[in-house]
């Protein structure tokens, strides 16, 4: 993929999008995946992102994150390894689906780590069997302050559904329709993607606007409709639970990253998947075995606020939900991630040093339930410092993502690939594992 990026124009920002089915796997008792085990045919449509590529991107430059067939990965690597920085490529996509189209918005000029040469994004996904891909393309011509749309397309199996060639938007006529092959007509006969653009719907769009937002699935079925839900609907947490209170005067589907707005989130997942609760319960009572219940009563016109009831033979205790400590917190958000990706998912789950706020003996457990919720559908991806966070991965779903200094680009190599003696830990620790 190193060559693509002499293609793209100077000072250029691409993202590519895809999606196809995964493996489930079985886990030893630390979380390591053992032998694969075909998916059945049952109503589990599995996601995964095949893969990502980035280049010139902050200290991104020429780096793939191969993740394909993975339904968990952690990412390791010292501070300013880029780590959070493949967080922030994917919060760009999830705010251009959650209706965020000014590209000043979205990346600034001086997101690019060298002026001179493109920044270029890709990022393959599997849905329902079919391979998505989204590209957006930026440029800064000179004399412009703010990046410009060049580029942008979403195809469905290859087959585009709508392309964009800086102003001009080009909506495929027919477009793929969910359930059909790609590129078929309505009696299943295929049509060429130049067929599909020379009958192209075309209208103009100002260059500093991302079109994806603005064009329209015809359908609940229609494609462009499946890729925007799921990708608005990602998860990318970096939670404060200082900052999460337990009131709620609206419901949402879509948490922030810092996901000061639990209650609206708990408040919206029950609206629309009531059983869920027994999900939250079934986690919540493993690491907090007195737990009675969690109570979300009205107490205004518009508004619900929870509270957390705690029951022994001693009595019932109710703590308000900004009562609970840190830790607590994040077993909250932990207990409506599972049963967020049962109810409406498969989701992809991307969480930023998930152990942080925890005892050292809560974070086995609270890892290894998410790597196991994620199997059957979806993708579960972390970074983490913790050493046993760490353990609970295996080699073959540990990326270390390295960078010598400042001035020289992140590597990224998966860890059964390197040569590491002893224990990983405290290799780590003595800085002995590098790419």
């Amino acid at each position: 993929m190193g060559g693509r990026a002499a293609v793209a124009p100077a000072s250029a920002v691409i993202l590519v999008f895809g999606i196809g089915r995964i493996e489930q796997a079985r886990f030893c008792e630390r979380g390591c995946a053992a032998e694969p085990v075909r998916a059945t045919k049952r109503a589990i449509i599995s996601l995964v992102i095949r893969r990502l590529y980035v280049h010139n991107f902050r200290c991104l430059e020429n780096f793939e994150l191969s993740v394909s067939g993975q339904s968990s990965v952690l990412l390791i690597g010292k501070n300013g390894s880029g780590k959070t920085t493949v967080a922030l490529v994917l919060e760009i996509l999830q705010r251009i689906a959650r209706g965020t189209n000014r590209v000043g918005d979205l990346v600034k000029p001086e997101s690019r780590g060298r002026a001179d040469v493109p920044v270029r994004f890709e990022i393959e996904v599997g849905i329902g069997g079919k391979i998505y891909e989204y590209v957006i393309a930026l440029e800064l011509p000179e004399g412009f302050k703010e990046l410009r749309v060049l580029e942008e397309k979403l195809a469905v199996g290859g087959v585009p559904a709508y392309t964009r060639d800086v102003a001009q938007v080009n909506l495929a006529v027919p477009g793929p329709e969910h359930g059909a092959k790609p590129g078929t007509d309505a009696r299943g006969k295929p049509i060429s993607a130049a067929a599909l653009m020379s009958g192209a719907a075309r209208f103009r769009i100002d260059w500093h606007l991302v079109a994806l937002p603005i064009v329209q699935g015809r359908s609940e079925t229609d494609p462009i409709f499946i890729f925007k839900r799921w990708l608005a609907r990602m998860l990318i947490l970096r939670p404060i639970p200082a900052l999460i209170a337990g009131e709620s005067k609206q419901k949402t589907l879509e948490p922030n990253i810092r996901v000061t707005d639990f209650a609206a989130w708990f408040t919206g997942l029950l609206a629309s998947a009531p059983a869920a609760y027994a999900k939250i319960d079934e986690y919540l009572k493993q690491v907090m075995p007195d737990l009675k219940d969690i109570q979300n009563p009205v107490i205004g016109k518009d508004s619900q606020n929870l509270a957390v009831r705690f029951s022994n033979e001693q009595g019932t205790l109710s703590v308000p939900f900004e009562d609970l400590s840190d830790g607590e917190k994040c077993f909250m958000i932990c207990a409506v991630v599972l049963a967020a990706n049962e109810a409406y998912g498969p989701l992809l789950c991307f969480w930023d040093e998930p152990d942080n706020y925890l005892a050292l003996d809560e974070v086995g457990h609270f890892v290894l339930a998410l790597r196991q919720a994620f199997q059957s559908g979806g993708q579960f991806i972390a970074t983490s410092h913790n050493p046993e966070a760490i353990r609970r991965f295996s080699s073959e779903n540990t990326l270390l993502l390295h960078r010598r200094n400042h001035l020289e680009p992140t590597q990224v190599r998966r860890l059964d690939q390197l040569d590491v003696h002893g224990d990983l830990v405290g290799a780590l620790i003595r800085g002995d594992v590098q790419p």
